[in-house]
């Protein structure tokens, strides 16, 4: 009964939240400051042809780069707080879930890669293209094709690094323009779509680390969960 009121109790917090949201998000007025026009003007200077890509790694590509340093602190804080464990073992999925995940993963990277390349000139991009990643190793984890993460290794902290690494190493280069991130424009598509490569496999084994590092938990032979850490 206790249980079931505390439920009630969330689901009614719940909503009402949903809809104080929904009341502020239509009682928004128009933007202050209409900034579409000056985005088209300086568009040809940004080294893309796509609006979003050209504001989010170009205009303000300062935002971009703390929000990247924001998710591999959370991952950092992830690591720091867990500790060291050994990795779950993958639980063995029934076939009709396993084998559909095997061959949707490649299909997925392949998706990645075209979100990758395609950002430049219309909707995708290093989020997009890195959360793709993601799912593919989530799904994988789920169907028992890939084990949990333990503590990372060498290679994968330099692959968690690498993006925000290579974002901030060019913005300082960048500095001997007078500028931090102040792209030339004929070298502006190259060095976007460079930042954007390193950024995919960050982002894709952070926000898949934020799932597989937490993953402490595995399946037995038995279908029951067990806890590696607490057999050490």
């Amino acid at each position: 009964m206790i249980q079931t009121l505390k439920t009630l109790i969330v689901i009614a917090l719940a909503l009402g939240f949903v809809a104080a949201a929904a009341v502020a998000i239509l009682e928004l007025g128009p933007a202050a400051v209409d900034l579409r026009a000056n985005v088209a003007d300086k568009l040809p200077e940004s080294g893309v042809s796509h609006p979003v890509t050209a504001v989010l790694l170009n205009f303000r590509g300062y935002d971009t780069l703390l929000e990247v340093a924001v998710l591999l602190l959370a991952v950092l804080g992830i690591l720091a707080v867990g500790g060291e464990t050994r990795p779950a073992a993958a639980h063995t999925a029934h076939p009709i879930l396993r084998e559909p995940a095997r061959l949707a993963a490649p299909l997925m990277v392949a998706v990645a890669v075209y979100l990758l390349w395609a950002g430049a000139f219309r909707p995708g991009g290093a989020f997009q293209a890195g959360s793709v990643l993601a799912a593919a190793a989530v799904l994988l984890h789920l169907v028992g094709l890939m084990p949990s993460w333990p503590a990372p290794t060498l290679r994968l902290r330099l692959g968690l690094a690498v993006g925000f690494a290579l974002f901030l190493g060019l913005a300082t280069a960048l500095l001997a323009r007078g500028a931090l991130l102040g792209f030339p424009p004929a070298w502006a598509g190259l060095l976007i779509l460079l930042i954007e490569a390193g950024l995919t496999i960050s982002l894709g084994l952070i926000l898949a680390g934020l799932f597989l590092f937490l993953s402490r938990a595995g399946l037995d032979a038995n279908g029951s969960v067990s806890d590696p850490g607490a057999r050490r």
